[in-house]
């Protein structure tokens, strides 16, 4: 189901909100305390536009019309989780909002950047080249792969807060000078054509209304023999929408990570070839004879953690951390620090994380499928 017509973007509409919402928290040095400095009115505001997407509406209970609502709204709908989710991403997770492969004995963070380095080895991504980050977050991925490559760099957002986050971040790396971060709908993207020599994108065009809409704007704005790779979510072919269980889990996806509708592998090689692609590489990463599964963090499994500071990141997704998560997001809500819809969002993030699991146990949906393309020189 793709969109009659992509939203109409307002900018100033955009920058007003963030101001109003977010004020100087963008400055805050923890995730957790810029959480607590939002405007609270305006927070209320983003939790019942992202919130009427989904409220009454569970695995079921949907029509086609609230689908085809979520479809057109994209832009509004990832804009507003964003507002609503980056902070907790930042707390929870890290700087890179995506998950990773792991070898046995290997740091959470070094699997997390040794993913993106193996995207930019994959595509050939050299020193020097202009490449496009395709649905940024805060830059995470951008300052490592500037680091790994010495390319240059341009982040591509949809969301304020997140360009803000993200230029602050490559400032006090040193990075500015090779990083830059852009306001846009990937959906119309304002560059002039054949502007980049590569454009990845890692976990982030899953929110593309229309895979094939998104990238056919990538090929638009790389250059003839320009190289594009992506880790895409996706459903696997196994995953069945009449299937009651599955259209359970991947709802549950869809809600707690803002996307619009999931797709399956078979639809996202047929985009990417209709988007006038040559495919030079394709793989569900997630299928490798791997010791210790990519989503063991968000299941709580404890026995993989090889590190004191992996212990806190993955001992907050058991049982017993989210619980006290739970519990001290509630508190504080409750007595006004906290504004109203955090704990709310917490918990739709706690959905997404067991729906993600259990749609990788049962093999209906991978977060890591590699698709390496490249624009004909003709």
């Amino acid at each position: 189901m793709a969109p009659a017509k992509l939203e109409t973007e307002d900018h100033s509409r955009d920058a007003a909100f963030n101001k109003a919402m977010h004020g100087k928290s963008a400055q805050e040095k923890a995730g957790f305390l810029a959480m607590l400095a939002k405007d609270k009115e305006a927070q209320g505001a983003a939790v019942d536009e992202y919130f009427k997407f989904w409220d009454g509406k569970g695995a079921g209970q949907e029509t086609e019309k609230d689908m085809k609502e979520r479809v057109e709204s994209y832009a509004t709908l990832t804009r507003h989780y964003y507002n609503l989710a980056t902070d907790l991403y930042e707390n929870g997770w890290g700087q890179s909002f995506h998950f990773c492969r792991f070898y046995s004995g290997e740091p959470f963070y070094q699997a997390i950047a040794r993913h993106e380095h193996y995207l930019a080895h994959m595509m050939g991504v050299k020193a020097g080249m202009k490449v496009l980050d395709v649905g940024c977050g805060v830059g995470g991925p951008a300052r490592e792969i500037v680091r790994f490559t010495d390319a240059n760099v341009t982040g591509l957002n949809n969301n304020d807060y997140q360009i803000d986050r993200a230029t602050q971040y490559a400032a006090k790396a040193g990075l500015s000078h090779k990083l830059n971060f852009v306001k846009g709908d990937f959906m119309q993207m304002s560059f002039e054509p054949e502007t980049f020599d590569a454009v990845y994108a890692i976990e982030a065009t899953v929110h593309a209304p229309s895979l094939e809409g998104v990238y056919s704007q990538i090929f638009k704005v790389l250059k003839p023999g320009g190289v594009f790779g992506v880790y895409e979510w996706l459903m696997t072919d196994e995953y069945d929408a009449s299937n009651a269980k599955h259209r359970e889990i991947c709802h549950g996806i869809e809600i707690g990570d803002g996307i619009s509708q999931m797709v399956k592998i078979s639809e996202a090689l047929r985009a990417i070839k209709a988007a006038g692609f040559e495919l030079e590489f394709h793989q569900d990463l997630a299928q490798r004879d791997d010791a210790i599964p990519w989503y063991y963090p968000i299941a709580g499994e404890m026995k993989y953690v090889r590190s004191i500071g992996d212990f806190f990141t993955v001992f907050r997704m058991t049982k017993l951390g989210r619980g006290a998560v739970h519990k001290l997001i509630g508190g504080l809500e409750a007595v006004g620090i906290a504004p109203h819809g955090t704990q709310k969002t917490a918990d739709s993030l706690a959905v997404a994380a067991d729906s993600l699991v259990a749609g990788a146990r049962l093999n209906l949906f991978t977060p890591m499928y590699l698709m390496v393309a490249r624009k004909p020189m003709n």
